[in-house]
């Protein structure tokens, strides 16, 4: 391979790395924000297919996308309260209360598709959104067309990492949300709602997952498919542990799995003779490795996945 050839393969891959760390980071951002109170969300996974879903049927429904990426939020939303009820208000298991939510979304987004769209011969589709240059940034050589020419949710999910870290650390509201999330009864001593915040961050977090989905199918692809999240739910989560619940390192990790996800596609392309499915298994093996190595480290807030009542204050 020429030197060239190499620059604009090197190129490609990175770019498309960028684009495919997209839904992770979102996802990731908005499971950090709602761990960091104190919630394990294993609904994101089924949040982000009714994002994908809500943000392609709205998209077709009124011709516009943005109006798509806010009912994508928003449905985000409503499935978060209804996490928050079941955790926070109810205090059952995260774990069952997620993959119900996960099960639910699940069956209920194909409910829906077959309801409103059937099973046409051809699935329809909607025109995605296109990169937007930053002016002067996106002439740099080789870095420009990388990092500054992108979707706008692109911009949106890089800007929203050090606006969570800014929240979370440098401010009395983040400084809530820790306090909730490592002594919910020191927090409730101090005059925070422990139940407000834990719903708020449960909620706003889902808001976030469901734009990662509607990502999926408004900019990543055009259509809307039973598999377009592909286990990218999980990831997210995997990538908040291998963050050690930092929103830096855990942007880091997204990108790692953007880049391997790029090289699959392209390597896809140059026709090599191997199994589709090993390129597939190329991004998620190397988040296994990941948490493998981070295994030792652990940064989780100290009362996650511990339910709160106020009788039970000592």
């Amino acid at each position: 391979m020429s030197a060239p050839v190499m620059i604009q393969f090197t190129e490609g891959v990175l770019g498309a790395a960028v684009r495919m760390a997209t839904p992770i980071l979102l996802g990731t951002m908005g499971e950090i924000l709602t761990e960091k109170a104190g919630i394990l969300n294993l609904g994101i996974e089924g949040i982000m297919l009714m994002g994908a879903l809500t943000g392609f049927l709205t998209t077709i429904a009124t011709g516009s996308l943005w109006a798509g990426v806010l009912a994508a939020c928003l449905v985000g939303m409503i499935f978060g309260l209804l996490m928050s009820l079941l955790t926070v208000k109810l205090g059952l298991s995260h774990h069952v209360a997620g993959l119900g939510i996960t099960l639910l979304c699940t069956g209920l987004a194909m409910y829906i598709y077959r309801l409103v769209v059937g099973s046409p011969t051809v699935p329809p589709t909607v025109h995605p959104f296109t990169t937007v240059p930053i002016p002067l940034l996106s002439k740099i050589p080789f870095i420009g067309n990388v990092f500054f020419n992108q979707y706008v949710l692109t911009y949106i999910a890089f800007l929203s990492v050090p606006l969570l870290s800014f929240l979370l650390n440098r401010t009395s509201a983040g400084l809530a949300v820790r306090t909730v999330g490592d002594n919910p009864f020191a927090a409730d001593t101090a005059g925070i709602h422990v139940t407000m915040v834990r719903t708020l961050c449960v909620t706003s977090g889902a808001g976030i997952m469901g734009v990662a989905g509607a990502f999926m199918t408004l900019a990543h692809q055009n259509m809307f498919l039973a598999e377009v999240v592909g286990g990218r739910g999980w990831v997210c989560i995997a990538m908040v542990i291998f963050g050690n619940w930092n929103p830096y390192v855990a942007a880091l990790g997204a990108l790692g799995f953007g880049l391997m996800d790029g090289l699959q596609l392209r390597l896809q392309n140059m026709g090599l003779s191997l199994p589709f499915d090993l390129f597939l298994l190329i991004p998620y093996l190397m988040t296994l490795v990941a948490l493998i190595i981070m295994s030792g480290r652990s940064g989780a807030p100290l009362a996650l996945l511990q339910p709160y009542r106020r009788e039970d204050k000592v």
